[in-house]
Order: C-alpha cells, then structure tokens, then sequence
C-alpha cells in the first residue's frame, strides 16, 4: 500500500491548532533584517563546489559563493558576475579570456583575483586524487589556465569545450579562497564548514554537525551581477539552515510558524499547505527528467527486445495520477521541457502492457515458475532498482513500476539502503541493473553530466577490464555533445541522443521534477537559480 503526506495525527494538530498564516502578501519595502529559519529533510554532505550537486550542499553553496558568470533561471542567458565582461573565445572554443572584476574580496580578506581564479578552475577542471577531490563533471577536456595580469586569466582546453563558459556560472564553480582550495575532501565536509572561505554574500559563522549550519551577511558585500536591480549587501541578517528527517516535523515547523521555509513539500501535502497561507514555489530544474535507465551491458538487459517490452510495461500516466499534482508534468521528452536541446517525443513510451507480453515472449522469457515470473534457460527476469533518495517519493515511484513489472512476468526487486548505500550500491552493475535518477543543468553538456563514461555513467556503460561496452554508441554521441565549437552541431547531437535512446529502449522518462518549497507569507522575493536551488540574496522579510 502506497502511503504519503503529513500522516492523521499532523494533519489533525494543523488544522485544528494552528492558525492561518493570513499576513499581507504585498506591500512594504525591502529592509535589511531578520535570520531566516530554513529546514532541509537531508544533511550536506560537502561543500566543495564540484560536488555541490546534492541538493543539500547546492542549497548552501549557492548563497555562499560568486561565479564568473551570472545565468538567468528564466531566460538562460549568460550575464557577467566577477567576470567583467562574457568572456573572448577563439573560434574553435578551445580558448577563453576573463577579465576580473577589481576589489572583490574573500571573508577572510584575501583578494579574488586573476591568480585565485585560475586556481580554482585548476582544482576543479582536474582535481586531485591524493586528496579525494573530484574533476567537476561540467568541466571537460580542462588543460589549464595562464594569469596574464592581476585581473586577466586566460582558460584553455585540449578540445573544444563550448559549455565552459555556462559551467562558469554554476554553482559547481563557486569560488573560494586560496586557503581553501588547499583542503582535502574532510575539510570540504561535514564538521569544517567554517574552513570554507567564499566571497558570497553570506559567511559561514556558524556549525552543529547534522544539525544546523548557520550563514550571515557580508556588510561589505558589493559585487552582485551588476545587471540585477538588488546592489551591496543582503537584506537577510543570515540563514540558519535547519536539518530534520521527519517530514511532519519540518512541515508542522513551516505552518505553526517555527520556520520560515523548507524544502521539499510532498505533493500529497501542497493543497493542504496552501490552505494554510502557506506561499507554494514548484521551480523547473532544466535538465534532464526524473528518468529510469536500463543498464545494457546486464546480461539480460542487453536485450533491446526485453527493454523495449518493459518499457511498454511501465504505466508512466498512473505514477503521475497517483503520486504527484501538476506540479510535475508527464514527461514529453528525455529532457525537460524547459531544458537546452529539448526534443518533444510525447508517444514514445506508451503503455501497452500486450505489447509488453509479446515482446518478452518473442524473446525467450516464455517459461513462467511458481510465483508467475517469467524464466529463459533457467533464469528468472529478475532485476533490482535502486531508491533515488534526493529524487521525490522514489520508493513509491518504483513501487508501483514493480507493479508494472509483475503484470507481465518481471520481477523488479527495489534496493535497500540510506544515501550512502545507495550511492555504493548504484556504482556496482551487480547490485543495481535499473537506475532511477535525474541531473539538473541548463546547458547542453547536461547530458554527459548523465551519460558519459567520465561523469556520472549512468548506464555503467564500459567495462575497463574487458574494454566491453553497453552500449557505444551513447559515448560517441556524448564526445560530439562536449567537443564540438558548434551551438548548431551540439543541438543536433543532443537531439540525435534523444532518438538514439528511444530507438534502443535505454531511458524511460517518468516526469519533470521540480523542487517545491514552502515560505511563510512574511518572505518575499523568493527565487532560485536555474536548477532549483535557492538564492537568497534578495529575500527579505516583512514586518
């Protein structure tokens, strides 16, 4: 049985003993003041900017760190930050020249210039094993950077890497100080938060270890994205970010007025919520759909007949009914609607669970054991899927795809673990052959975030060993994606991936994820940058 929401005894206790949140919407003008209390159902987990994707630590380092480059959430344009200017390029994008913004400082009172510009780029474009710090997987065929003078650094790639300038403006290339980029993975993480020093307009100040991380305003901070309207300092006095597991918690928080915002509001909830006065933001996150992958180099998913009929088997319609609101949309496409290189297919994954029978019969899987599933030389077709923890209600999501899978004989088995297990168990082809995730990124290369053998390897597509793959030709579409000096000619790879992996039955899109938050009626100028993590900067409070 397929359960959710704030549960009889919160709901109860909100309705009856909470008042309304009835303050004004509108009217005011924005003022410095006020600490906002902010709850995140999850831990960070890190704050080195490359491995900021978790939402957690995207929602930290967002806030705390300047970027080169500033992108609209609405429009997607690139706009200068600590970058003067967007940047020259040569004509094969193997070459970009910054020029830095004077008198930007860290909150330690060291200078960003030229020189600590091109030291972060040099850390995150190679990374450095020795001390567990990743290569940002949105910074491709890195070769190094050269300072020409104290406010010019010049960028330089082994092959054309036409995204870089758009990875410049994520918060995976936050900038830190120079003390900082001399850390290791320990002091990135959890119990050194304030070894981590930014430019950002917030500081970190303050850390209870799984508990709480505590920011506050940079009174000197005057470097924001010189087009926004909001100049100089925050209006926040700071954030207090918040961290508890039990969702009736957070939510029975955010409505008795505890808190001022938190993330993640289940859909089962958002109507009940709004009843409340609760302000409701579902932000898109541009890139790629929360998604099912099937592992080909699985012996039996190796099978694009198997594939495609459990591609039919899934009934993509009924998670959507029953799940979620309209705040997450079918998915019409690999990539979200809003995303870069977005090609409409509406019809191409439909339920038709005959089809699926008869797909999996003309393969093999004709033979049935005691339990109705389906078995070939002695085989079950059986498979195993992991609990995409930062995804929404991932549990009930595979749940009912398990239905799905036994109405025709498949036997979907759904990984135990918390995030850690999870992310363990999901590198190993052995533990998990059906990958259920999502990326986040407004730009093309969003798709070799996901799919390449050098970032995230959603497919675990290449065997090292055995030099097998599992599918091939995704790499080799992938290498056109990030390597050609052309917007045309990467859209038509991005559109040709698209295809490729509705040809081959490799990727089942579910739904355009969101991330929904709720904020009390006193917050006003909420917003996110283009991926759905929160920027603060111009938030303030009512009286």
């Amino acid at each position: 049985m397929l359960t959710g929401g704030l549960g009889l005894g919160t709901l109860l206790a909100l309705t009856a003993c909470t008042p309304d949140d009835t303050a004004p919407l509108t009217g005011g003008t924005p003022a410095p003041g006020g600490v906002l209390r902010y709850f995140e159902p999850q831990t960070w987990t890190t704050l080195y900017p490359p491995s900021a994707g978790f939402y957690p630590n995207g929602g930290i380092v967002n806030n705390i760190t300047d970027r080169l480059l500033y992108q609209d959430p609405q429009t997607l344009e690139l706009h200068p930050w600590i970058a003067e200017a967007l940047p020259e390029s040569n004509a094969d994008a193997t070459e970009f020249t910054f020029r830095i913004r004077p008198g930007v400082t860290y909150s330690d009172g060291s200078p960003l210039d030229a020189e600590n510009v091109a030291r972060n780029f040099d850390l995150y474009g190679r990374g450095d094993n020795t001390r567990a710090l990743p290569v940002s997987e949105q910074i491709t065929n890195y070769a190094g950077s050269e300072v020409v003078d104290a406010h010019t650094v010049v960028f330089r790639f082994d092959a054309p890497a036409p995204g870089f300038p758009q990875a410049t403006s994520t918060m995976n290339s936050g900038l830190v100080a120079n003390a900082t980029l001399e850390l290791d993975a320990e002091g990135f993480g959890p119990g050194s938060a304030a070894s981590v020093i930014t430019s950002g307009p917030f500081r970190i100040t303050e850390e209870e270890v799984g508990t709480r991380l505590s920011v506050r305003v940079r009174e000197d901070y005057d470097w924001a994205p010189p087009h926004l309207g909001h100049q100089g300092r925050a209006y926040l006095e700071g954030i207090d970010y918040l961290v508890n597991g039990e969702y009736s918690v957070r939510i029975g928080a955010l409505v008795s007025g505890q808190a001022d915002g938190v993330r993640q509001v289940d859909a089962p909830d958002e109507a009940r919520v709004q009843e409340k006065g609760i302000q409701l933001y579902a932000q898109p996150t541009n890139g790629i759909n929360n998604s099912i992958n099937f592992r080909p180099r699985n012996p039996i998913l190796a099978d694009r007949t198997v594939r495609r009929a459990l591609t039919h088997a899934i009934d993509r319609e009924r998670i959507v009914r029953k799940l979620f609101t309209d705040n997450y949309p079918l998915a019409t496409g690999i990539l979200a609607s809003g995303a870069a290189g977005y090609v409409a297919a509406p019809g191409a994954w439909a339920f038709d669970p005959d089809e699926a029978n008869a797909l999996l019969d003309e393969a093999g899987w004709t033979q049935r054991n005691g339990s109705g599933r389906r078995v070939k030389d002695g085989t079950p077709l059986t498979l195993r899927v992991n609990i995409a923890l930062p995804q929404p209600r991932s549990r009930e999501v595979m749940s009912l795809v398990q239905e799905d899978f036994a109405r025709v004989g498949a036997n979907l088995l759904i990984n135990e673990g918390d995030y850690a297990q999870q992310t363990i168990d999901g590198l190993e082809l052995d533990r998990v052959q059906v990958y259920h995730s999502m990326v986040a990124r407004a730009d093309y290369d969003v798709v070799a975030s996901q799919w390449s053998v050098d970032n995230r390897d959603a497919f675990l597509n290449h065997d090292e060993e055995t030099g097998a793959w599992g599918d091939e030709r995704t790499q080799e579409i992938l290498e056109r994606v990030t390597g050609s000096a052309s917007a045309g000619d990467r859209a038509a790879a991005v559109a040709e991936l698209q295809q490729h992996f509705i040809d081959e039955a490799l990727v089942v899109p579910l739904f355009e994820e969101p991330q929904v938050f709720g904020f009390r009626r006193r917050v006003r100028d909420f917003s996110t940058e283009p991926v759905g993590r929160p920027a603060f900067y111009s938030v303030w409070l009512a009286d």
